[in-house]
């Protein structure tokens, strides 16, 4: 039984490792992909291509735009002189936010009164909208805040007495905020997810197109020690990529790993036992390699939507929230990120990890059921 299991896996990595190709993506493909994740996938919004159109020109007006500047939130990159033009480079893309002064403005304020300060927003990405009109009234506030204080110090030979409540904020787990810390543990699982889904759903209808079934059918292997065989060299290949993404997430990109090491170990191999399962099941349904990587695209796909590496599940609606728990990729976000950014153990992780130690057992053992040893 062991020579055989050994012969297998011998068999298994030579085909793998002996075409230049498969070696490229195994080896390389991972670090360029997490390369231009890391970079690509950030929603930080900040150097906002900003127009202003300016009517009141004033000591205040200037001071204003100043600050909106030098936030490092906006950058003015155009100051027009008609408000038709702020329109034309909304229209064109060349703008994101214009800021328009309207006559008055210091004029208003020193009077007392309120002053408007129109903020006007390309709003064809809601997300991106929002933060931009988030920022603007933050900084307005501020401006305006300070004029109040000048104003009544000037007046009353004081400043106006201090508010009732003064919101202090503080983030854990990612103090900077930076997106790059959420999405780049949630790559890592998403390559995993689609190169152990590939291979293993091209592993047995490669032998039936290559017509190296028949060979294996006249041999004393039993089914289990062929899906053995199979599965482990692309385990191999997935703790591979995990090595690869997870260097790269440490040492470039500086993401902090506050988690045991081990227990990332651990849980990937659950994971694995997930995809492995769920590819092993594709490459018994389908009839060609063209079929099943076409299969395990339509399966990793919507894995990656329902799964929250982009999205909240706790947003979308009920029913989809339920098809969620079908879904692999689910608790292994929760388990990168957590052991990441949060140093979370086994003690708060373990329902993601029986979770998935149930998934992976059941696909496993259905897609070990249907394989038959032979060609048909």
């Amino acid at each position: 039984m062991f020579d055989r299991l050994k012969t297998m896996l011998i068999k298994e990595a030579i085909q793998i490792l002996r075409d230049p190709k498969m070696r490229f993506i195994i080896l390389v493909i991972p670090a360029i992909q997490i390369t231009l994740f890391g970079y690509a996938v950030n929603t930080d919004v900040k150097h906002i291509a900003t127009a202003v159109y300016d009517l009141d020109n004033s000591a205040l007006s200037r001071d204003l735009v100043a600050r909106l500047e030098r936030s490092g939130y906006f950058d003015i990159v155009q100051r027009v002189q008609r408000g038709d033009e702020l329109r034309d480079l909304l229209d064109r893309g060349k703008i994101r936010a214009a800021v328009q002064i309207n006559r008055g403005f210091e004029e208003d304020i020193r009077a007392g009164r309120t002053a408007t300060l129109p903020i006007i927003v390309d709003g064809t990405d809601p997300s991106t909208a929002r933060i931009v009109v988030s920022y603007s009234v933050a900084i307005a506030e501020r401006f305006s805040d300070q004029i109040l204080a000048d104003y009544s110090l000037r007046k009353g030979g004081r400043t106006m007495g201090a508010k009732g409540i003064e919101l202090e904020s503080r983030a854990w787990f990612n103090a900077n905020l930076e997106s790059r810390n959420y999405y780049v543990p949630g790559v890592i699982a998403s390559m995993v997810l689609i190169t152990t889904m590939m291979l293993s759903s091209m592993a047995v209808v490669r032998e039936k197109e290559i017509g190296t079934m028949e060979q294996i059918i006249v041999t004393p292997i039993q089914r289990w020690e062929f899906i053995v065989g199979k599965l482990v060299p692309f385990a191999i290949v997935g703790y591979i990529n995990v090595t690869i993404v997870t260097c790269i997430a440490l040492f470039w990109f500086k993401i902090p790993l506050r988690g045991s090491i081990l227990l990332l170990i651990g849980s990937t191999a659950l994971f694995l036992m997930s995809t492995l399962g769920f590819g092993l099941l594709i490459s018994t349904i389908s009839r060609t390699q063209q079929q099943a990587m076409m299969s395990s695209f339509m399966f990793t796909f919507p894995a990656m939507l329902l799964s929250g590496f982009a999205f909240p599940i706790e947003n979308m609606p009920m029913s989809i929230q339920y098809a969620t728990y079908l879904n692999p990729l689910r608790y292994y976000l929760v388990i990168v990120r957590g052991i990441f950014l949060k140093g979370i153990g086994l003690g708060i992780l373990w329902p993601q990890l029986a979770a998935l130690a149930l998934l992976g057992s059941v696909v496993l053992l259905f897609a070990v059921g249907r394989f038959k040893k032979s060609v048909g």
